[in-house]
């Protein structure tokens, strides 16, 4: 993610620009029924966006792809608010990121197809795959890194189509080679953070969880109360 300026060829920014413009429609789309459903959506979304605009501001450079390694945020976001709203949210971190530096303003098409879509929504499906099968730790920081990683394979494989478009799959390998000594540890960094954050929120805040399709366990009566009750 975070493709500068002038690396794209004209006609893929306009493509990306395109394709992501339908996830961001529909993401305004549900986040204003959504806030009219639930008043409380819109601080989730706007917590959620400045953890977005934080997290993936931390940057390694990367000179041999033209871009640079970063955490994502996008599939905590994702399982906390929705993917689609994430879409919508992202291109506007993206836009306020180029002020600092990271990513270009006709590049945000592809950079929010990168990080805003397929981050997002391969997280939220990891996500849906694993609740309930496992921990909410291991399905929500599993989420977190395969989504940071996809993000990173699209973004190669945007660079490689546009810029070799003669050997495609050859320049994704070699991208991601660059990508790759960076991107792995913060991947599992980013495992780690979205799975104790979910968490965390599902035990402290469990009505936050209400979007991610998770509902909290009901509580155990414990013994003595049982025989207070009966006692009663």
């Amino acid at each position: 993610m975070h493709i500068a300026d002038g690396i794209l060829s004209p006609a893929w920014v306009i493509f990306w620009w395109l394709v992501a413009l339908v996830f961001i429609g529909i993401g305004v789309i549900q986040i204003r029924r959504k806030s009219i459903n639930n008043p409380q959506y819109l601080p989730m979304l706007a917590l959620m966006s400045a953890a977005v605009l934080v997290i993936s501001v931390w940057h390694v450079p990367v000179p041999v792809t033209g871009s640079s390694s970063h955490p994502c945020g996008t599939p905590m976001a994702a399982i906390i608010v929705g993917p689609f709203p994430v879409a919508a949210v992202t291109s506007i971190v993206l836009f306020f990121q180029t002020f600092v530096g990271h990513g270009g303003l006709t590049t945000i098409g592809a950079n929010d197809w990168s990080m805003g879509i397929v981050g997002a929504f391969s997280g939220y499906g990891v996500w849906l795959g694993l609740r309930g099968r496992t921990s909410i730790f291991w399905a929500a920081g599993l989420a977190g890194f395969v989504g940071d990683i996809l993000t990173y394979l699209t973004a190669a494989f945007e660079l490689a189509i546009s810029i070799h478009p003669e050997a495609v799959l050859r320049y994704i390998g070699i991208f991601m080679l660059g990508y790759a000594p960076t991107q792995l540890p913060l991947a599992i960094m980013e495992l780690v953070f979205t799975g104790l954050v979910v968490r965390y929120i599902a035990e402290v805040r469990p009505e936050m969880m209400k979007y991610a399709g998770w509902t909290p366990p009901p509580v155990k009566t414990t013994e003595a109360t049982e025989t207070t009750r009966g006692a009663g």
